[in-house]
């Protein structure tokens, strides 16, 4: 059975990232991670660890993105709650078979070589929820001494 681990990250969609980081990044001290901009999601985003999770500060890269349609409908502010999971196509079977409304059945690429789905806030109390299942690490190879 397919469990939560613990929240990956929050996202909040930014108008201007700089602007943004004068913030998070400068104001507050978190430290930043890195940028990477993740043209599947029309999106560039900013990593800011913090203990074990992160803010993630979106910025939309084309007016015609889910994330500024966001933007223009809601303003700045939180986007999603993301959590990382053990299993995240079994986990969306779980949450399929208790009727929870999926906006991905299927897990799509995120940021890091990740795979993510989201879950529609009709089914969550209002909150746009990530599950993601980090990108595997690759495996040591051990060479005899």
């Amino acid at each position: 059975m397919a469990s939560v681990r613990r929240v990956d990250h929050l996202a909040i969609v930014v108008e201007d990232l700089d602007r943004a980081l004068a913030f998070w990044r400068d104001a507050l001290g978190l430290p930043l991670a890195r940028t990477e901009t993740l043209p599947e999601q029309q999106a560039e985003i900013a990593f800011l660890p913090l203990g074990g999770s992160q803010v993630e500060l979106l910025r939309p890269t084309d007016t015609e993105s889910g994330i500024a349609r966001f933007l223009a409908k809601r303003g700045p502010g939180l986007h999603h709650v993301s959590f990382e999971v053990t299993d995240l196509p079994a986990m969306l079977r779980q949450l399929k078979a208790r009727g929870v409304r999926l906006i991905n059945e299927q897990p799509v690429p995120g940021a890091g070589g990740s795979q993510v789905a989201f879950v529609h806030p009709e089914s969550t109390g209002g909150v746009l929820v990530e599950l993601c299942q980090p990108a595997a690490k690759p495996r040591r190879v051990q060479h005899g001494a």
